[in-house]
């Protein structure tokens, strides 16, 4: 399905071509061979909300809602105006969901006819469109312009801002001056993709939630596969796996993720570490292996042999004496566990495990057994030391994941504790996978509902770089001025290097549980390398039924699940030619 039927909010999307005539006068045919082609589109979109206004300053607001052209004529007929005149003049308009772009402001008649100067200002939440730069709540401008002061003319039209955000405020910035608006629209960017794989079942909550998490990821599908839209525009290797995974179950494969490792394998020479980090390099292995599994592409492996061996060696020689991994700094899994050094420890440790074992698998592939003796002595090492989870989730979440201590175990004594507290929406997304290990599906479903259902219960349209349910005590929505005795769920929160205003609301690494959801409610797991082996094993827990489809290289399963009243499930699954379902 389209984006436009997973996004309902967003109106009037619009097909854009890029085609080339042939035979173009030479200075075209000459900008033509320099250029490089946009692959996203970009459409308009019009506002669903005034949230506030300054007062008698702004008349007609409601008129910026009507859904205009896009010329700007000599007919000023039912303007919104802002007329400094009058006192401070000043509009806040809601989008209804989180976008990716700018805005185009047009104006018709001004004091003079003279251009006017319009502050915009950006906001993932409807307080930080309102705040200033800086303060407690630290709003900024890093990575994406959010905060500006502009030139509009007179009778024309001006584009403004690249960022992501759902609210955007507009002051006249001239004393004495008005301005007659026509129209302000959002520009969304976004590539127009395909919605391949889908996901309903009996709770509209999980459903909402797997939508959320498609669109989270299909906003960070920009030049590369990006982190966050407002800030974080960069290719983390780390944070592309649960996108990577999302991306599977909801485009299938799309060529963004290949561009994105080649991006930062060629910004990265051997021996450095990609992003700076040593488990993002051990990320990049991972994502190979994630790809080869699902498209069975021999040709794109072997383009990436020479530096893949040459990590796979520098990685098994972090191996100590004493069969500990001894990966230098920066040791980094996440930003919550990043004080527990035991827990880095341990997931560090597992972390290598999985990679090399990987690695192993991806050289047997590509017929290099040097490198895949030397990954799997280096595994053999790491299996001898069992290092302590030291009661952090994510840490347990990994050794689970290596196969270094008993899932179920692990589930009881950590990951199953407090429920969604002490969480991180980086890897939550392996939380639940390892409680799938542990066989706790009921389990991981609660943690969808209450963790990420959370954020939707405050408004989000995407999901966030991080959350803590602690924060919800006392806290306003995100699409309403916080309310005088609330706390600032945006402002007031956040930590480390997402303190306030400068937390993402739309970041990628968020997006595990439309992965998760996929795999083991709908049940469809890709058995071998290429898709052309499925296995559909669903886990209905409380639910009634489920459905929807997934992307493969052969075509699109589609599935339904429906449990019956003495507890069994019926299936029934219409699978492309070529491929084979076990059950």
């Amino acid at each position: 399905m389209r984006c436009r039927r997973v996004v309902g909010l967003v109106a009037g999307w619009v097909m854009v071509g890029a085609t080339v005539a042939a035979g173009l006068p030479g200075p075209v045919a000459d900008v033509q061979a320099r250029a490089v082609r946009d692959s996203r589109v970009r459409t308009f979109v019009t506002p669903v909300r005034v949230v506030w206004h300054s007062g008698g300053a702004v008349e007609n607001a409601g008129a910026l809602l009507q859904k205009r052209s896009g010329q700007i004529t000599l007919d000023a007929s039912n303007p919104c105006v802002l007329d400094s005149r009058k006192g401070a003049a000043a509009i806040l308009l809601d989008f209804g969901v989180e976008l990716n772009g700018g805005v185009q402001i047009m104006a018709w008649n001004s004091k003079d006819n003279k251009p006017v100067r319009l502050r915009v200002r950006f906001g993932e939440s409807a307080s930080e469109a309102m705040a200033d730069l800086g303060g407690e709540q630290n709003a900024t401008n890093d990575h994406a312009i959010r905060d500006q002061t502009t030139l509009v003319p007179w009778l024309g039209t001006a584009e403004i801002g690249n960022t992501g955000f759902r609210f955007v405020r507009i002051d006249l910035a001239d004393d004495d001056s008005f301005v007659q608006l026509k129209s302000v629209r959002a520009v969304f960017l976004y590539r127009d993709l395909d919605y391949l794989g889908s996901f309903r079942c009996s709770d509209e909550r999980l459903n909402r939630i797997w939508q959320t998490g498609a669109y989270t990821v299909h906003l960070n599908m920009q030049d590369y596969l990006w982190d966050g839209i407002k800030r974080d525009r960069l290719v983390w290797v780390g944070d592309m796996h649960p996108e990577t995974e999302t991306i599977f179950a909801v485009f299938g494969a799309d060529a963004i993720v290949p561009a994105s490792l080649d991006l930062v394998r060629d910004e990265t020479p051997l021996p450095r570490w990609m992003n700076g980090i040593s488990s993002y390099s051990m990320w990049w292995v991972l994502l190979h292996h994630a790809w080869h599994h699902y498209t069975g592409d021999v040709a794109y492996l072997r383009q990436q042999r020479t530096y893949l061996t040459g990590l796979l060696a520098q990685l098994a020689a972090c191996v100590g004496p004493d069969n500990r991994e001894t990966l230098p700094a920066h040791r980094f899994l996440d930003w919550p566990s990043s004080e527990n050094k035991a827990a880095i420890h341990a997931g560090l440790h597992s972390l290598l495990v999985m990679t090399l074992r990987a690695g192993a698998e991806l050289c047997d592939v590509l017929d290099e057994p040097a490198t895949r003796a030397q990954c799997l002595d280096s595994v053999e090492k790491l299996l001898k030391h069992t290092p302590d989870p030291a009661d952090s989730k994510q840490a347990a979440a990994l050794m689970a994941l290596a196969g270094l201590a008993d899932a179920g175990k692990l589930n009881r004594e950590v990951l199953a504790v407090d429920g969604p507290q002490r969480m991180s929406t980086f890897y939550g997304y392996y939380v639940l996978q390892a409680r799938a290990m542990a066989g706790d599906y009921q389990g991981a479903i609660d943690v969808i509902r209450q963790y990420w259902g959370a954020m939707l219960d405050l408004g989000a349209t995407t999901f966030w770089e991080d959350f803590d349910l602690q924060w919800t005590q006392n806290a306003g929505r995100i699409d309403e001025l916080v309310p005088e005795g609330k706390k600032d769920i945006h402002g007031d929160f956040g930590n480390y290097c997402y303190v306030g205003f400068r937390h993402s609301l739309c970041h990628g690494w968020a997006s595990g549980p439309t992965a998760w959801l996929s795999e083991h409610v709908l049940g469809v797991r890709i058995a071998e390398p290429g898709g052309t082996v499925v296995r559909i094993q669903p886990h209905l827990a409380d639910l009634d039924w489920a459905e929807g489809t997934f992307p493969t290289t052969r075509g699109v399963i589609k599935v339904r699940h429906e449990k019956k009243a003495d507890g069994t499930i019926e299936t029934k699954i219409d699978a492309p030619k070529g491929i084979t379902i076990l059950r």
